[in-house]
């Protein structure tokens, strides 16, 4: 069984069943949802409240009949109600406001957007049907109905007339969409905004002559320039943009705009050069970053033009680098040739060449050519890295720039041995008597030379028959060794005991030293004795 019931309208009756005997009572099940319940005496089946069509369309119950005990006689049989909408939701914008732009002098007919609403109501029908309506626009100029919207889709749209933001910038509408019943009103913003058609134009054509030293800095102010635009202020439209156009292939020049003023200021972009070039002749343009109009295009007022004279400075001699470097031997003879430095005078004068800082007097330079050559034999040792300055000036002024000039001397190859070994430190008297046997002392060797790879050094006892029949030397490693007495028999004294330390340079050096082999308990400072 089937029915149709309209949402809404509170308590009622749907339908009354009848029972034969033995039936006596009814019972209903399903989807009653605390709404719909039937008699049990009588069969009435009922509303106890209003159905809505937004919460449940569709209600599906059981209906049987039952005897005195509670049986069932006849059922269940399927009971369906279907809810009938009824236009009880008024429509809903999508927005509360909404806002859009629209560029002066646009066509007729332009879109400038979408209004979106929705109604909860059953969908296809009336109830949900939904047209749109201008209700009001402020200000009504140049006239009231410069704005459409269509019916049934919420566009937006331009009349014939185009708008002009001299006369607007802006324009407030009341738009009304309505459902039949039900009606909803909301507010829409529509901006006016300029569009590019006014090209900029200088004030003046040609700003003559500008003279400008090749000395000056980077970044240097050497000009201003001022065009107008009639656009919008603080848009696209009205921002201007200088270029040079013509005259400074290497960009030697840039143009930089005050956003608030539009003035321009052209500014030196790139160190200039008298022998370069001496004279710019400049052809500047005057742009928007906003496209123009069709129609519309730039033209000579936009453009103006000026020349760059640049005078010549005498400037000092240039260097071909900022710093040389050399790598010599400590053993390279005297007036040997270390390294050739170069300069040369941007006005073409001759270049004459000194040092500065050769404090050690170490090397000397031909004025005329450039060439280092040592003054002085040379020693690692003083110092591995020498460092002195190079002048060169003009030699019709006094004009001089100052590189800096490294050399190092290195030891690799011609390595001069000019250091012999020599204790790694003052040792005490190694020993007290009485000796109980098997006493040593370590002892370790040291050289100021840069060895190529490890130092490598031999002990031994000098030529004294004391002495080795007394002591005895071990070597450890290639810098240490055992110095130890070879009996127990010594008497309460100081006893020197002379060793002999070679090293492996180039020539062979070696040192005699006296270590204080010590039969008591007082300390004595070591003495050395030098033997090549």
């Amino acid at each position: 069984m089937n029915f149709s019931v309209p949402e809404g309208g509170g308590v009622r009756v749907i339908y009354q069943f009848t029972s034969e005997p033995p039936a006596v009572s009814f019972r209903a099940t399903g989807e009653k949802d605390g709404i719909i319940d039937i008699v049990p005496k009588t069969g009435v089946l009922y509303l106890s409240g209003s159905l809505d069509w937004e919460t449940k369309a569709v209600h599906r119950l059981q209906v049987e009949s039952l005897d005195e005990k509670g049986n069932v006689v006849k059922g269940p049989y399927a009971v369906t109600i279907y809810v009938e909408d009824i236009n009880d939701n008024p429509p809903q914008f999508d927005q509360i406001k909404y806002a859009g732009v629209v560029r002066q002098n646009s066509r007729p007919g332009s879109n400038i957007g979408t209004l979106l609403a929705t109604d909860m109501d059953e969908e296809g029908t009336l109830n949900s049907r939904l047209q749109f309506k201008i209700r009001s626009q402020v200000p009504a100029i140049p006239a009231s109905n410069l704005f459409f919207i269509q019916q049934e889709t919420g566009i937006l749209q331009l009349t014939s007339r185009s708008l002009n933001r001299r006369i607007a910038s802006n324009y407030s509408l009341k738009v009304l969409v309505t459902d039949g019943v039900f009606q909803t009103i909301c507010d829409v913003q529509i901006y006016v905004i300029d569009i590019n058609d006014r090209i900029p134009i200088f004030e003046k054509s040609d700003y003559h002559n500008v003279t400008v030293a090749e000395s000056l800095p980077v970044g240097t102010v050497i000009l201003e320039i001022q065009a107008t635009d009639g656009d919008e202020p603080a848009t696209g439209s009205s921002y201007i943009i200088y270029q040079v156009k013509e005259g400074d292939p290497n960009n030697m020049f840039i143009i930089e705009t005050d956003s608030k003023t539009n003035r321009g200021f052209v500014k030196i972009n790139k160190t200039l050069d008298f022998e370069a070039a001496s004279v710019y002749n400049l052809v500047i343009s005057a742009t928007n970053p906003e496209p123009l109009v069709p129609g519309v295009q730039y033209n000579s007022s936009s453009l103006t033009s000026f020349k760059v004279f640049v005078t010549n400075v005498d400037e000092p001699p240039v260097f071909h680098k900022t710093v040389y470097k050399a790598e010599v031997s400590e053993g390279i003879p005297v007036n040997s040739l270390v390294m050739t430095v170069e300069a040369y005078d941007p006005e073409g004068d001759t270049v004459r060449y000194s040092l500065e800082g050769d404090v050690r007097k170490w090397l000397r330079i031909d004025s005329a050519t450039g060439q280092v050559y040592t003054a002085s034999t040379l020693d690692r040792e003083q110092q591995g890295t020498y460092t002195v300055e190079v002048v060169a000036s003009e030699l019709s002024n006094n004009l001089q720039p100052c590189i800096e000039f490294h050399f190092i001397m290195n030891k690799t190859n011609t390595d001069v041995n000019d250091n012999p070994p020599v204790l790694a430190m003052d040792y005490p008297p190694f020993f007290c008597h009485p000796l109980r046997g098997g006493e040593q002392a370590l002892i370790q060797a040291a050289d100021a030379d840069e060895q190529l790879n490890y130092p490598t050094f031999t002990f031994s006892l000098a030529d004294d028959m004391n002495a080795r029949n007394n002591w005895k030397i071990s070597k450890i490693n290639t810098t240490h060794a055992y110095l130890s007495p070879k009996h127990a028999n010594f008497e309460e004294k100081v006893y020197n005991v002379p060793v002999i330390i070679n090293d492996n340079g180039n020539p062979p050096l070696e040192r005699k030293v006296n270590l204080e082999g010590m039969l008591c308990s007082e300390l004595f400072v070591s003495r050395q004795q030098l033997h090549l």
